[in-house]
């Protein structure tokens, strides 16, 4: 017989339950009191995760993440910035105390609450507290790194036997303030640790004209061999340096004085320049409505017409006296070694004879005709001024002639030199589609021999504009494609140092 009751058997199973109930609850605050010692999951310290971890272990974590060394590079080298060298302290104890607040923010039995539900946990982060010495970083850039990397720009340079120059190469130089600001940035984040340091870039200084001059000297001596009489001068339209020097049978030739050449076709720029001077002082020759006067312009430079050259001179200037009008005019411009003492066609008598000191000088022997001369300089000089009163209304044609010459007109100088499509000599040596405004010329004799070749040219280029005139003489014979090849040279060595090859 069972003499045991059912209250008895419930009584045992609600302890029993009790029991397992208050286990489990000892348990789970025993589990809850270690973590509630510890720091809340979701917690970070300057970004570092320190949840579940102790304040050793957090501040040892955060210590290990900040004290790494900072990547630089400039360009390819790579250098570590050492955090201790900046004497970069992290302010420890104060974030561990802000997390402590964090920690205990919260009342423990609320937590404990949360804990049993299973409750997410907040994420909270403490900032990160630093200093360092920004003197002494500025100091490490400045005097360590700047000086062993930084590079000046290198200009370009004639390359030793061709008419090419070598490209320059740009300089570099550390932006110190940037730096700063970029590395404080990764001295201050836990995982960007890497500076590509900002360089502040220079581009390559051009070569100065001395360089220039050295090189189209070479091009006569060593690349040509040129063996007779050359004269050349070239000028910068931007800054106004010239170069101007002779050679004579490969020795260069001490000026001043200047040296005289044959002017041949050149020679017909200056009589454009007196055309255009007397135009609107002539009556019925106004150039805005005589239609021969520009069709003879043409033919004169465009095509070198000697007829059409008597024409422009008999119609605009005098019929008798045009040619000594023009010396005239060019005195006056202060060129006192050009000259044109007669018209071109055939049994032209000489009006007069002109002694100058480039014709007189007895260190160079050179045959030249006593009808126009000119030198380098001179024709040079005379297309400057035509130039810079076609660009700005400036130069010594309107200061000379104010009132006779104006701007429009030196233009319409300009575009009927651009009129001289002749494949040879200064253009021969410049890139196709390059503008160019130029009167070349040779004389044949009567044998079919030239002694005598020229061409001056104001030369536009992106880079630049330049004028340059050539003047060759041999004695014997001047070969065509030889002295072809010697102009169109030296205008290709003046193209290059204007237009120098990007780095």
């Amino acid at each position: 017989m069972n003499n045991q009751s059912p209250f008895s058997v419930l009584r045992w199973m609600s302890l029993a339950f009790l029991t397992i109930a208050i286990g489990l609850f000892i348990f789970q605050l025993v589990a809850f009191s270690r973590l509630w010692a510890n720091y809340p999951a979701g917690l970070t310290i300057a970004n570092v995760p320190v949840g579940r971890q102790n304040r050793q272990e957090a501040a040892q974590r955060i210590l290990q993440v900040y004290s790494l060394p900072v990547e630089l590079h400039y360009n390819d080298a790579v250098m570590m910035l050492d955090p201790s060298s900046i004497n970069f302290e992290i302010n420890i104890e104060n974030m561990l105390a802000a997390a402590e607040l964090e920690r205990t923010r919260q009342p423990f039995w609320q937590g404990f609450w949360d804990y049993l539900w299973g409750g997410s946990a907040t994420s909270k982060n403490v900032p990160l507290s630093v200093k360092y010495s920004e003197t002494r970083l500025r100091a490490y850039l400045k005097d360590i790194i700047a000086p062993r990397y930084d590079q000046p720009a290198t200009p370009a340079k004639p390359i030793p036997g061709s008419v090419q120059f070598e490209a320059g190469s740009e300089g570099t130089t550390l932006n110190i303030d940037r730096s700063v600001l970029l590395i404080d940035g990764a001295l201050r984040s836990d995982s960007r640790r890497t500076v590509n340091l900002p360089l502040d870039r220079s581009n390559p200084d051009r070569p100065t004209f001395r360089n220039l001059e050295i090189l189209l000297k070479q091009t006569i001596v060593d690349i040509t061999g040129f063996d007779g009489v050359v004269g050349v001068y070239v000028a910068d339209l931007q800054n106004g340096q010239e170069i101007t020097f002779i050679f004579n049978q490969l020795t260069l030739v001490n000026t001043p004085p200047d040296l005289a050449f044959t002017a041949s076709s050149t020679i017909k720029i200056p009589i454009m320049v007196s055309a255009f001077r007397r135009l609107g002082d002539r009556p019925g020759i106004d150039i805005s409505l005589s239609a021969d006067v520009l069709t003879q312009l043409d033919k004169m430079i465009g095509r070198s017409d000697n007829t059409a050259t008597d024409w422009i001179m008999k119609n605009t200037l005098d019929e008798n006296l045009g040619p000594l009008l023009v010396t005239d005019d060019l005195k006056a411009l202060g060129l006192n070694n050009t000259f044109l003492a007669g018209f071109f066609y055939n049994g032209a008598p000489m009006l007069r004879s002109f002694k100058t000191q480039a014709n007189t000088r007895v260190d160079v022997e050179l045959e030249r005709d006593p009808y126009s001369q000119t030198t380098a300089a001179e024709m040079g000089m005379l297309l400057e001024d035509i130039y810079q009163c076609a660009a700005n209304g400036g130069g010594a044609l309107l200061a000379v002639f104010p009132n006779e010459i104006t701007q429009s007109e030196c233009q319409m100088m300009i575009d009927y030199m651009k009129n001289d499509r002749s494949p040879y000599l200064i253009l021969a040596g410049l890139p196709d589609g390059t503008e160019v405004a130029h009167k070349h010329g040779w004389v044949i004799d009567q044998f079919g021999i030239i002694k005598d070749m020229s061409d001056a040219a104001i030369v536009y280029t992106k880079s630049g504009n330049y004028v340059l005139t050539v003047y060759l003489y041999h004695p014997q014979q001047l070969v065509f494609d030889n002295s072809n090849k010697l102009i169109s040279d030296i205008s290709r060595a003046v193209y290059n140092y204007f237009n120098l090859p990007t780095p």
